[in-house]
């Protein structure tokens, strides 16, 4: 019978998966349930845990397309990484980069309680092992390093795979205009205080560096604009968080210039 495949936000069990120790009709039951529900949503594998059973099994398509029961199946080896796009049922259409073995090998038991081995690589290596994840009450979230799962969970917040560079990061590329226009004014601001104590007028040189200033601001307000355009899902890119930005870096420039103008 096709079953429910458990999906985000219902919560995976915690729990480790129980070993099978009686092959009896409803192992039977459970195994037919997994290659009926994989082949009626095309699947390549799938753990019993995914369809909320806590026994140690699961059913993958090998490379000749044959569906493999393996029962309480146990990673003995594996050699070689890779990092790669990831996307597990349980969290739909969202990817991840994920690191894992390139090369496993596997012992496991088939429905008649019969010992097996098998050596996996490549694309079905990495599938068993997120299926075997399933199994220790876990996913592929537990794997991922710290900036790959903050990029994971704000998709997860938007509901979808808005793709590499759309989560919201820490640092833009703009940050760094707007420290050189605030170190302008700190200079411009030194420059006025200076020329009450020479007798040569400043004032050209504040004027030029006004222009500067006056220029980055430009140049921030359209490389903000190209550069946000790369993070639809965040809130800081916004074209109002960019006009407020400029126009307080202009309010600045203004507080400078203005007492400038009247005493240099």
């Amino acid at each position: 019978m096709v079953q429910e495949i458990i999906t985000y936000p219902r919560p995976l069990s915690l729990e480790y998966g129980t070993d099978v120790r009686i092959y009896d009709e409803k192992l039977f039951s459970l195994l037919d349930d997994l290659k009926e529900t994989i082949k009626a949503n095309n699947l390549q594998a799938l753990s019993a845990y995914q369809i909320g059973s806590y026994y140690n099994v699961i059913v993958f398509r090998n490379e000749e397309g044959k569906l493999v029961e393996m029962v309480n199946p146990l990673q003995i080896a594996h050699s070689g990484e890779s990092i790669e796009e990831e996307k597990t049922l349980y969290y739909g259409d969202i990817s991840a980069k994920v690191k894992r073995f390139t090369d496993i090998s596997v012992i496991y038991e088939d429905r008649e309680g019969e010992s097996h081995s098998l050596k996996l690589s490549g694309n079905t290596a990495r599938v068993i092992q997120r299926k075997l994840d399933y199994l220790f009450g876990s996913s592929f979230l537990d794997r991922l390093a710290d900036d790959e799962k903050a990029k994971f969970e704000a998709k997860l917040s938007m509901g979808s795979d808005i793709g590499k560079e759309n989560y919201c990061p820490t640092t833009f590329q703009r940050d760094k205009i707007i420290k050189a226009i605030n170190l302008l004014l700190i200079a411009m601001v030194i420059l006025f205080l200076v020329s009450f104590v020479v007798d040569t007028s400043l004032w050209k040189y504040q004027l030029y560096s006004s222009f500067i200033a006056l220029s980055l601001q430009v140049v921030y307000f359209f490389y903000a604009q190209y550069e946000g355009n790369k993070y639809s899902s965040c809130v800081s890119c916004s074209i109002g968080n960019i006009i407020g930005t400029t126009l307080v870096s202009f309010v600045r420039l203004s507080v400078v210039m203005i007492p400038s103008y009247f005493f240099m």
